[in-house]
């Protein structure tokens, strides 16, 4: 270790233990070594804590923050394949989950992964068959009398639909089909409608195909040719320019449920439309909630919306024109065309009635039923079709994804959404795309994400996934995973470290619903200018604001010290703006004449507003404002960017400012606060990988506080809030800091801490197993697994160990240190996920591309992950940095003797395999899924590859 390099950690960092028993073996003796770190031991001992305790002291909320309630544990998306389920592996893998901290399951049924084969006892229950609903209804008793939450997909796949779909309540789209007149033509051939098309009105328009002039647009009025029936050809009045005729249909999208289950294929269902939904839930609701018999799923659950190409149901025209006054069929044209005002009117209108729908249609009545029957419905309200940030509010919870911490993310529009409409627990689908190819992802990268999940304001994560896997010894490994997703199942060599990694997120997620959300800023998103920028088959809100709300305005806000929420004008007009100290309205051409009333009156109350590039100029109808009696004047316009900042210091103090440093650390530190009546809460993150310093201001009133360990719920040190306090946070590290009013009897060390010497080094002669081989070598200088044929292809433990004599035991704090990390090129803002779309609207379902999932940009000098012992004792685990274990208590004078029990990841063995064949898979049930990124299944570094020593405090006079 470089003398000086860190100071927080010079701090007594207490490691919360319990003895393993004397005749523990060498599993249990893992696991109690994880639970000891974990410091969940007590849990049962507590009552569950649904809401916020906010009440409370801070004894209380420390000592529950040491020992959290259940219902904070992550949940997991548990994928049955096919599907091909067994009663004792269901079982066997809901108590891994319970063993592993796992809080339940989400009920996922997807595609195949095997073939029916009697002589191993694989068969695939059909989706919804009786088979199949005895296993729900298994898995759910199972679960409950293990204390899991089980929550259910009402479908198969996604989005809603299937075989009890039929086409004329499939998803709808406008066609609009373009036939070229030439000069003088006197016939029209009219285009051929394929099954459940219908013709909505014709038009006919000057110029040619994909050039003609909307404002000669008039309706078509069409004569019969004698002996010529339509639909075939029709008659029109020569001319002597080239014109068009526009045929406006009512068709399908004809797409099909994505990554369906056996015996769940079949259309996506009409969003839209009433009757629709009702056969959905009635055909796949009922059986699969009625399956649960007596004890409802906790929850019932719809993935994003991706009905790609949604944009009409037959009930449109009648509805437009019942909620906006006029008729829209004559303004077909316009809708198709843009390009005009009055064009883009209509698109707004259009839009409007569209999520109008969608919100009556499918989120109200979904949720009613929930209700009905005695569950909650949890909704990913995003994506197509054209739900807004205050749909979010019909659904009794409201989930994100997408861990874009510095643009526009769905998951900050879900935790917005709770933290505006007063719900405590912000869901968040987790993990997807992490680090592919599937069984790639290491601790380390689940801290990374989770990390910026968690100071967006996601405080219940629900792990993507966990793979139902069939019974050992029936299918190779690593068994069976998702295309596109983490797997966090037990043929993860890493697994016995999950209880500590699952105990880090309990513990943070239930800090995060204390108290009440505490984000300064409110972006206003322009709801009104995203449904004037919808054309035919681009319908979706959520997709408009990746460019309504630019990465650059919210990485200025993040920057300059200030959390952030989404608002839209509805929830404004509804709930207010709540304690939200700035508003920020970022390039906006329409807003309500009834919010900016309700903006001006909370600015006078003490508010502050602030436009970036010009001020909102016209009604959602696209009257002037000023016509209209809408007030900007209250509103401070800031020309662009680079003035935005010290507009915000300005407005209002930020909640966390930073001295002494640099820009790339500004970028990197991101947090989120809690209030209490009595305390705030501030999560600290440093999110990229260089260890990062500062002295960091807090704007708390309160004058005591402390840091606390969110590895062990413990304080580590006293701090003050006055004035820049140090702090140096390691690549990846995360603080929490307490304050409150009353000063608490010092326990711990202030930050003005000694510089950590080297006790001893422990980076030779190793005596390393492989537990799975039986192979032992004698390292006297460690080295990777991989520079070893023997061991090229090994996926599993190795348990390193040695002895080593003490002098004497040092009075000061002794750690147990791996160092030689290093950062590699990369961003921790991962991109949005966007479907390739093919010319027909709609994702080639034969073609995967990888996801954007997110990765720590790190090689850490432990691959991946370790579970500690010294002198029989579990030490703790070792899976971020800083690699560093408080072992003062474990230690003694003489001869110690420390074991160091290491795991990689399933690659390196799954290299070693021969391609899996899909083909007898596809010929049998199609090609449903492509898995990505096989061809980086290789061989990874393993094993530990850094400086071991014990360090401790210098003494100081």
């Amino acid at each position: 270790m470089e003398p000086g390099r860190r100071t927080l950690w010079s701090c007594a960092e207490i490691i919360a233990r319990r003895p393993a028993p004397r005749s523990a073996d060498r599993r249990t003796l893992m696991a109690a070594a994880v639970l000891a770190s974990a410091s969940l031991l007590t849990t049962a001992a507590l009552p569950q804590q649904a809401a916020s305790i906010a009440g409370e002291n801070i004894a209380e909320l420390q000592q529950h923050f040491l020992a959290p309630p259940p219902d904070a544990r992550p949940m997991v998306r548990w994928w049955w394949f096919g599907a091909a389920v067994e009663k004792p592996e269901i079982l066997r893998e809901l108590q891994k989950m319970k063993a592993d901290g796992i809080g339940g399951a989400e009920l996922a049924f997807v595609y195949p992964e095997v073939l029916d084969d009697p002589t191993r006892s694989l068969q695939n229950l059909p989706f919804l068959s009786p088979a199949m609903l005895n296993a729900v209804t298994y898995a759910q008793a199972e679960g409950r009398k293990l204390g899991l939450r089980i929550d259910v997909t009402l479908c198969s796949g996604w989005p809603y639909g299937g075989p009890n779909t039929p086409l004329d309540e499939a998803a709808g789209r406008l066609l609009t089909y373009e036939v070229e007149v030439p000069p003088h033509a006197e016939i029209v051939p009219w285009p051929t409608l394929n099954t459940g098309e219908t013709l909505i009105s014709t038009s006919i328009v000057d110029g040619t195909p994909k050039h003609w002039n909307l404002s000669s647009a008039q309706e078509y009025i069409y004569f019969t040719i004698v002996g010529v029936l339509p639909p075939q050809r029709t008659g029109i009045a020569p001319s002597d320019h080239p014109r068009v005729v526009l045929f406006f249909i009512a068709s399908h999208t004809k797409q099909q449920v994505k990554r369906a289950a056996v015996g769940a294929e079949g259309y996506v269902l009409d969003p839209f439309s009433h009757d629709a939904v009702a056969t959905h839930l009635k055909a796949v609701g009922e059986p699969l909630v009625n399956a649960f018999g007596a004890t409802p799923p906790y929850a019932i659950f719809s993935d994003s919306l991706e009905a790609y190409g949604a944009d009409w149901t037959p009930t449109l025209p009648a509805e437009f024109l019942k909620r906006r006054g006029y008729d829209l069929i004559p303004h077909l044209p316009e809708l198709v065309a843009g390009g005009t005002p009055e064009a883009e009117k209509v698109r707004h209108d259009w839009g409007k009635t569209l999520t109008e729908l969608v919100d009556q249609n499918y989120l109200t009545q979904i949720n009613d039923w929930a209700i009905a029957h005695h569950t909650r419905f949890r909704s990913q309200t995003y994506g197509e079709p054209a739900v807004t940030f205050s749909s979010q509010n019909l659904a009794g919870l409201a989930e994100g994804e997408g861990p874009q911490w510095r643009s526009f993310s769905t998951l900050r529009w879900a935790t917005s959404a709770n933290h505006v409409f007063g719900h405590n627990v912000s869901s968040g689908e987790t993990f997807t795309w992490l680090h592919s190819p599937v069984f790639r992802a290491t601790p380390l990268d689940m801290k990374v994400e989770a990390d910026i999940d968690f100071i967006m304001g996601e405080n219940q994560l629900i792990f993507h996934g966990w793979p139902y896997s069939a019974p050992d010894g029936k299918v190779p490994e690593p068994g069976w995973s998702l295309y596109a997703a983490a797997s966090f199942n037990n043929h993860n060599p890493w697994h016995p470290v999950m209880p500590a990694v699952t105990a880090y997120i309990t513990r943070i997620s239930w800090l995060l619903r204390q108290g009440e959300p505490a984000n300064q800023v409110a972006i206003l998103l322009p709801t009104d200018d995203a449904w004037a920028s919808f054309s035919p088959g681009k319908v979706t809100v959520t997709g408009a604001m990746q460019k309504l709300v630019p990465p650059e305005l919210m990485s200025a806000i993040l920057s300059a010290g200030y959390n952030v929420d989404f608002i839209d004008a509805d929830a404004i007009d509804k709930v207010g703006l709540g304690t939200h100290q700035i508003l920020v309205i970022p390039p906006t051409d329409r807003i309500p004449v009834e919010t900016l009333d309700k903006i001006a009156a909370w600015e006078k109350s003490g508010g502050k507003v602030i436009a970036i590039g010009k001020l909102p100029t016209f009604t959602p109808k696209g009257t002037p404002l000023h016509d209209a009696g809408g007030d900007t004047s209250a509103i401070i316009l800031v020309p662009d960017e680079t003035k935005f900042t010290q507009a915000l210091h300005d407005a209002v103090t930020p909640d966390l400012s930073l001295a002494y440093t640099d820009e790339a650390a500004r970028n990197s530190i991101g947090f989120i606060r809690r209030k209490l009546p009595d305390a705030d809460i501030y999560y600290v993150v440093n999110t990229s990988n260089d260890t990062v310093g500062a002295g960091v201001i807090f704007a708390t009133a309160f004058k005591h506080g402390e840091q606390w360990s969110p590895e062990t719920g413990l304080p580590v040190a006293d701090v003050t809030p006055n004035g820049p306090m140090p702090l140096e946070l390691a690549p990846y590290e995360s603080a929490v800091y307490i304050f409150s009013k009353t000063p608490k009897p010092r326990s711990v060390s202030d930050c003005q801490c000694p510089k950590l010497k080297t006790l001893t080094d422990l980076s030779s002669d190793w005596h390393v197993a492989f537990t799975s081989t039986g192979k032992s070598v004698t390292e006297h200088t460690l080295a990777d697994w991989i520079a070893d044929t023997d061991t090229l292809h090994y996926s599993g433990e190795a348990i390193y160990s040695r002895d080593f004599t003490l002098a004497a035991v040092p009075i000061t704090p002794v750690f147990l240190e791996v160092d030689g990390g290093t950062a590699l090129p990369g961003s921790p803002n991962s991109p949005p996920e966007h479907e390739t779309i093919g010319p027909n609207g709609l994702p080639n379902p034969l073609i995967t591309h990888p996801g954007p999932g997110m990765h720590a940009y790190y090689d850490p000098p432990i691959r991946e992950a370790a579970l500690v012992t010294i002198n029989g004792q579990p030490a703790g685990a070792l899976w971020h940095p800083p690699y560093r274990l408080d072992v003062s208590s474990l230690l003694k004078r003489g001869q110690n003797h420390i074991e160091i029990h290491v795991y990689n990841t399933a690659l390196n063995a799954w290299s070693a395999l021969p391609p899996h064949d899909y083909k007898p898979l596809i010929a049998k049930y199609g090609d449903r899924f492509q898995m990505q990124d096989l061809n980086q299944v290789t061989p990874l570094p393993s094993g530990i590859l850094g400086v071991i020593h014990l360090v401790t405090q210098q003494e100081t006079k």
